[in-house]
């Protein structure tokens, strides 16, 4: 077989299937082109998924509302002062057909829906939840069940507060559910799951009607079972297409498990990161039972912010045009970054990623034992990745092979430019380990 020609990424067979001294040429050429990036001095981030200022420039809007004198809600609250502790109804009647809840079972809360999250956990580990025997923390052991690849954030609070966690697979389609039906009918401390359903952060994955269903109506051993619903991206498309998933909350009630959704969102990635507002969204009881908890830490959240937003968005149909110039502007990122991994990775068998139809990440899976040395070598270059292992549960991953990609944050020719770091960089290190595994000695 010839040597590799200069313009071996046109057309490379699968790296496993290179003779020796072929893949050692490759090696060697791929190194030329790796050490060239690398001496550019570049400084280029993808680690966390951010809007870029481009995006946050869209809602420049807020910051000038709602105004002086423009403080009424639509009932006439002063939404200077305490109170309205389930937040504007005209805000919740914004969201309600986007996060699949009426107005009346979801709660407004300030810019973080993370933080709404770890009041869930709190409140349940304290004080149990609707239809507990008793508080989680006084049961031997807690346990969540946890999609990877996933967030990490989710995990941390996990880990925060000593629950174990337990991998499950997650498929293009949803979470293994054969493997999820099997653990919580078997295991009484399995008492929550974690679940970003439509375009799950890291893969993109978008749960299928037909795992929506297995997981609303599945037996558990635990009678308080509750799924983490994080709809973070429920609105984040990066094609033309909105992809729409069944309400779980309608879903587990139709099944008799009304109050195993727990349901979080916010405006983070639709108006201004810092400065949005978040939900929780449930049954009717769990709304009950959530503002009872709440209630003990604050008297209300951000209403004059709730305001401006309200008076931003004007309606669901106003996000979602919002929405739609959010696409404009991330959309080419990914398409960018998924035409460089194609030009200098396809075909070489080593690396494979999926295209998302939205979110804010690409999930880029290598050779089994390369993702440490990819985000190193990508370091290097001067491209920082999020570390490998944090999409698994203790940064942890077993198989040491998926790394996330977050191309929101710089601007477009930047993303190129990064990704093509990381792709040399996917080369150099899964070719220097087919040929250590052959027994040849390569460079570090």
């Amino acid at each position: 077989m010839p040597r590799m020609a200069a313009v071996w990424w046109l057309a490379v067979p699968p790296l496993t299937s290179l003779p020796t001294a072929d893949l050692a040429a490759f090696h060697a050429d791929v190194t030329r082109r790796y050490d060239a990036f690398t001496q550019r001095g570049l400084a280029l981030d993808l680690t966390r998924g951010k809007p870029s200022s481009e995006q946050l420039d869209l809602s420049n809007g807020l910051l000038g509302l709602p105004g002086e004198g423009d403080y009424l809600a639509a009932d006439r609250t002063d939404t200077r002062n305490y109170g309205l502790l389930q937040g504007l109804p005209e805000l919740r009647a914004i969201f309600a057909p986007l996060f699949g809840a009426p107005a009346s079972q979801i709660v407004i809360g300030d810019n973080s829906s993370l933080a709404l999250m770890h009041d869930a956990v709190a409140y349940s580990l304290l004080k149990g939840t609707v239809g507990s025997p008793r508080p989680w923390v006084q049961e031997e052991r807690v346990t969540f069940l946890c999609p990877v690849p996933g967030y990490d954030r989710h995990f941390a609070i996990c880990q925060d507060f000593g629950i174990r966690m337990i991998p499950v697979p997650l498929l293009a389609d949803g979470p293994d559910m054969d493997v999820v039906e099997k653990l919580v009918l078997a295991d009484a401390s399995i008492k929550g799951m974690w679940c970003v359903p439509k375009y799950a952060n890291p893969s993109g994955a978008v749960y299928a009607g037909a795992v929506v269903e297995r997981l609303a109506s599945m037996k558990t051993a635990a009678p308080d079972f509750r799924l983490f619903w994080d709809n973070a991206y429920a609105v984040h498309h990066l094609t033309e297409e909105r992809v729409e998933i069944p309400s779980l909350i309608e879903r587990c009630a139709a099944h008799g498990n009304a109050d195993r959704a727990f349901v979080f969102g916010s405006t983070s990635k639709i108006t201004l990161a810092g400065a949005g507002v978040s939900l929780f969204a449930g049954s009717p009881d769990n709304v009950k039972w959530f503002l009872g908890r709440m209630g003990k830490r604050t008297i209300g959240s951000d209403k004059v912010n709730q305001l401006r937003h309200v008076r931003f968005l004007k309606d669901a149909d106003g996000l979602l045009a919002l929405m739609d110039r959010h696409r404009a502007i991330m959309a080419p990122k990914f398409e960018a970054v998924s035409a460089t991994f194609a030009e200098h990775l396809a075909g070489t068998g080593v690396a494979s990623w999926l295209v998302p139809k939205g979110g804010y990440f690409i999930s880029l899976d290598v050779m089994d034992g390369c993702a440490k040395a990819l985000v190193q070598a990508a370091k290097a270059a001067g491209v920082e990745l999020t570390p490998a292992g944090a999409t698994h549960p203790l940064g942890q991953d077993p198989d040491d092979r998926t790394v996330r990609i977050a191309p929101s944050f710089p601007d477009l020719a930047t993303v190129k430019v990064a990704a093509e770091g990381v792709a040399l960089s996917v080369l150099l290190v899964t070719s220097r380990a087919l040929l250590a595994q052959r027994g040849e000695k390569v460079g570090a």
